[in-house]
């Protein structure tokens, strides 16, 4: 079916609207539940529910990631009328058949699925009474739990491509103008104004021109990218005609990870179908504007987030960063103009054509409109994907949406921005999460990933961790990146095992200040982050690994040794169960021993204690 113009395509939204209501059952079949059996629980719908005949018309669709992973499988039941959805929690398999007779039958609720307050200990049936959701503002996740991301219907049904019929109603100019006034800024880390970056591109007097969106996502712990193309690819690509028409480019490239086959699958899929609308090709919804759309693979290469290098991977060239003398808008893919966005910022297209530049700069601060979408990792209670107006403080993500520290444990710091980001402790977590402030504060947006850290989390340890990715990542084009991060790593390695010599955290300031201000590329530029905020906010740590080859959090093997605290223990046994050197000890229910001479530090038992009765102490390799 050929959409010929607007009207045909609102004629279909209504229609598909006009459709009898049925109950809808929504299985969430994001990364995270998928690896818990959420498509075991999906094909039971489908099995049980031809089994059973019901007597009431009933659909089991499988939705893109519905943001709460940690209490995953998620099951969203939507009822006919004007009934308030129902989520259900940690589904299992052998729940669906009383989920089916009860619920979808009857509309009864199975409050043992529900979500239970920890604090209350009541029960939440509807989705915004849940903490976790409560404070959260869902504009670019806003369909994930409630469309399938194989049916184009499903999004066209829930607003979908309203934003392109608005966009081809007027100039080029007037939809560059609504972008630009929205005040929406790039989502893959600078920021840079869309709307700014499209002018430039809108202004080049040649007819070969591109949109690329950027899907490569890179960053250690992040998934908002992928949730975004697996769960609502349509949303992608309208975006990206939308940028097409608004530049003048025919043609855009979705550059995918290849670790990503599901996002693959999910946007060939949803190109075909856009093809088969006529939303894709040569004269879209009558206007004379024509736009195709293909998928570029990445090889997995971290440096491909930078722009120019995953440009030249594009192009079949080796993925490295160019010099940026000319602006890729002005001479970008293929020497021609090409404007290159974040999955997430061509997500929020869609919505800022549709609604106006007004509704999205409502939302977020005055410099930093709109939501950002983020993945809360780490040692949260509540880990999942979340989306919060811009301006949210790192404290309300973190202890309301987040639930606090798993295990009840004391927050450390919270690192944002993946490789290229910082480590921000305890009393940064008062500040608004934008652009400006987050860098003030020592720290950077990045992509949107929060990796949660407790007291149990050596900062130096944190540190290398990102230095030994980055020394793999990097692509070696220019000396201060190539061989600068090798200095470091080594560095680090010594820190960590004991070796260290007097001076070696002073030079390892040194050598990442030098990467700071003399790297090719932003991500060079930007690899020196992580050990500078951890150097700047947790001195003492590199102080007692160079000096003391202690490591008070009991992370860096034979730099501490571990006592039971007689006080705080209970005798419950755990520690000397998960020790794999038999060198604990005690009777049941009375104070347990260590063994320093059989430890081998391997941080068993200070994992498992749930007593907070097990005490790192120096006693390590420089101490002894």
């Amino acid at each position: 079916m050929i959409l010929n113009n607007p009207n045909d395509l609102e004629s279909l939204r209504q229609n598909l609207m006009a459709e009898k209501a049925v109950t809808k059952v929504w299985v969430c079949a994001g990364p995270g539940c998928l690896a818990k059996g959420s498509r075991k629980i999906y094909d039971a719908f489908l099995k049980e529910g031809r089994e059973l005949n019901l007597e009431v018309d009933y659909r089991a669709g499988a939705t893109g990631c519905q943001g709460f992973c940690e209490k995953g499988p998620l099951v969203t039941i939507e009822l006919p009328g004007n009934e308030p959805d129902i989520l259900y929690m940690n589904v299992k398999v052998k729940d669906v058949s009383q989920i089916l007779e009860k619920t979808v039958l009857k509309g009864e609720i199975i409050e043992s699925l529900l979500y239970r307050d920890p604090l209350t200990k009541e029960r939440c049936r509807k989705k915004e009474d849940i903490p976790y959701y409560a404070t959260q503002k869902e504009v670019v996740l806003g369909h994930l739990g409630h469309i399938s991301p194989l049916s184009i219907d499903d999004y066209i049904r829930a607003g979908g491509y309203a934003g392109l019929a608005k966009a081809i109603s007027e100039s080029p100019e007037e939809v560059v103008g609504t972008v630009k006034a929205s005040g929406l800024r790039g989502r893959g880390g600078a920021g840079f104004p869309t709307g700014v970056k499209w002018e430039g591109a809108l202004k080049q007097p040649v007819e070969d021109k591109y949109v690329v969106a950027n899907g490569d996502e890179g960053d250690p712990g992040a998934f908002m990218d992928r949730a975004l193309m697996e769960g609502d690819p349509h949303a992608v690509i309208e975006g990206l005609i939308i940028g097409g028409y608004a530049i003048g480019a025919h043609n855009g490239i979705l550059y995918v990870r290849n670790e990503y086959p599901l996002a693959v699958e999910h946007l060939r899929h949803a190109i075909a179908q856009a093809e088969d609308y006529g939303l894709l090709g040569d004269d879209i919804l009558g206007s004379g504007f024509g736009f195709r759309l293909s998928i570029t693979r990445g090889g997995g290469a971290f440096v491909c987030g930078e722009s120019t290098a995953l440009m030249n991977s594009i192009e079949g060239l080796a993925g490295v960063p160019r010099v940026k003398y000319i602006r890729s808008t002005e001479k970008g893919l293929w020497e021609a103009p090409a404007v290159l966005n974040n999955v997430e910022s061509w997500a929020n297209i869609p919505q800022i054509l549709a609604n106006g530049s007004e509704w999205f700069s409502s939302m977020g601060t005055e410099k930093s409109a709109g939501t950002k979408v983020f993945s809360l990792v780490g040692k949260v209670k509540n880990s999942g994907l979340v989306e919060v107006p811009m301006g949210t403080t790192l404290r309300e993500i973190i202890e309301v949406i987040g639930g606090g520290v798993a295990n009840n444990r004391k927050f450390k710091a919270v690192q944002s921005g993946g490789p290229s980001g910082g480590c921000l402790p305890a009393e940064k977590l008062d500040s608004p999460v934008d652009f400006e402030r987050l860098k003030d504060a020592g720290s950077m947006m990045g992509s949107g990933g929060l990796i949660v850290m407790d007291d149990h989390t050596c900062m130096v340890n944190v540190a290398q961790y990102f230095v030994d990715f980055l020394v793999e990542e990097s692509c070696g084009k220019c000396t201060p990146c190539r061989e600068g991060l090798r200095v470091m790593q080594q560095i680090f390695h010594d820190l960590t095992s004991g070796n260290a010599r007097p001076g070696d955290t002073e030079l390892l300031k040194k050598v990442a200040e030098n990467v700071r201000d003399t790297a090719l590329c932003g991500l060079g530029k930007t690899a020196a982050n992580p050990v500078l905020s951890t150097m700047r906010f947790f001195p003492e740590e590199y102080a007692e690994h160079e000096q003391e080859g202690f490591c008070r959090a009991g992370v860096c093997k034979g730099l501490y040794a571990l006592e039971v605290d007689p006080e705080a223990c209970t005798g419950c046994g755990l520690c000397m169960r998960v020790c794999p050197a038999s060198a604990v000890t005690g009777e049941k229910k009375a104070p347990h021993f260590i063994d320093k001479t059989k430890c081998v530090t391997c941080g068993s038992c200070l994992d498992a204690c749930r007593f907070d009765a097990i005490r790192v102490v120096r006693g390590g390799m420089k101490n002894d």
